[in-house]
């Protein structure tokens, strides 16, 4: 079943409790990372329905109050990760109807009542109009129309379709800069990455999936908006810093962090900002909620990459994953 078609389904089966109230965003790692552009669409842009993004270990552990027959529970792992799975149990229990973001069918889909199969933004060949974050916003954008309406829904639809080709142009235009950033940054030892609005859950990801778990650099994430109102304190000529200039009403609040690190940071300070890589390509009414979906796999398929070319580092490799136990 498509996107659409599983919404109106659930918005039709919950009729005689209500309707769909509220949508818990459920994952882990960067799977959790890449429902940030859903939750915030809705966070700024739904008037009635609550909306929270939670990690699955979290959720399983201390599920919402708000959680039950209401809710839809979009619940996301590549391939089934245990504790994901247990959210989905959890979900079901609480009486929320469940989609499962899928690549690899699990348990995770025989549990879930309705299921969407993802494409990989780490992989070249995938159609970065089917990633995990883009069913998630467009299955938030048809969930805000079925319930309260959503008078930009076609619009914002029919951008979905630009998205693939701007991706592979920006991935053309920004190699250069990457590169020259690898090189500048190969013997740091931290990373500092910065983003607001709607870029932050694309500088998360960067930070603890990309520079942290795949590079092993520690790499904190800091708003553009809290930057001064304690990290600054950190910045000097030495400290790398990679910012994400978004499109949209929050790019202010970037430019504001600009200023400072032009003034008082040094030659590691590196600005990507959202118009060099196609978003504001995107139309203007809709285009803020598209910084994620160009942003995420440019960090994960250029920068990484071309930073563990400069480290020599095989990204693949881990020191805990998949190796310690952690239960």
């Amino acid at each position: 079943m498509e996107t659409r078609g599983i919404i109106e389904a659930i918005s039709e089966a919950k009729q005689n409790v209500g309707g769909i109230k509220q949508v818990v965003w459920v994952a882990a790692g960067g799977s959790h990372g890449g429902f940030y552009p859903a939750h915030y669409f809705l966070d700024q842009e739904a008037k009635t329905i609550r909306s929270k993004n939670i990690t699955s270990n979290e959720f399983v552990k201390a599920p919402p109050s708000f959680v039950g027959e209401n809710t839809v529970a979009v619940i996301c792992s590549m391939r089934g990760t245990a504790e994901t799975i247990e959210a989905a149990k959890v979900a079901k229990k609480l009486g929320a109807a469940t989609i499962a973001l899928y690549v690899d069918e699990s348990e995770l889909t025989e549990l879930c009542d309705y299921q969407v199969k993802y494409e990989s933004v780490a992989l070249d060949e995938s159609d970065f109009s089917k990633t995990n974050s883009a069913y998630g916003l467009k299955l938030a954008m048809l969930i805000m129309d079925q319930v309260e309406g959503y008078d930009q829904t076609e619009t914002a639809l029919a951008e979905f379709s630009k998205i693939d080709a701007i991706y592979r142009q920006a991935v053309l235009d920004i190699r250069p800069k990457a590169i020259k950033w690898s090189m500048q940054n190969r013997e740091s030892t931290s990373i500092h990455v910065m983003g607001s609005g709607p870029a932050f859950g694309a500088a998360y990801i960067f930070s603890i999936c990309n520079i942290m778990e795949m590079l092993q650099i520690d790499s904190p994430t800091v708003n553009s908006c809290d930057f001064f109102h304690g990290p600054f304190e950190v910045i000097d000529e030495d400290t790398s810093v990679f910012l994400l200039v978004s499109e949209g009403r929050s790019r202010s609040n970037d430019e504001r962090a600009v200023r400072f690190l032009n003034q008082f940071g040094g030659k590691k300070v590196f600005y990507l900002d959202a118009k060099e890589i196609g978003v504001d390509k995107f139309d203007p009414s809709v285009s803020e909620h598209f910084n994620h979906l160009i942003y995420s796999p440019i960090l994960n398929n250029v920068f990484m990459r071309e930073l563990a070319y400069q480290i020599k580092k095989d990204y693949m490799t881990r020191t805990y994953m998949w190796k310690a136990p952690y239960k």
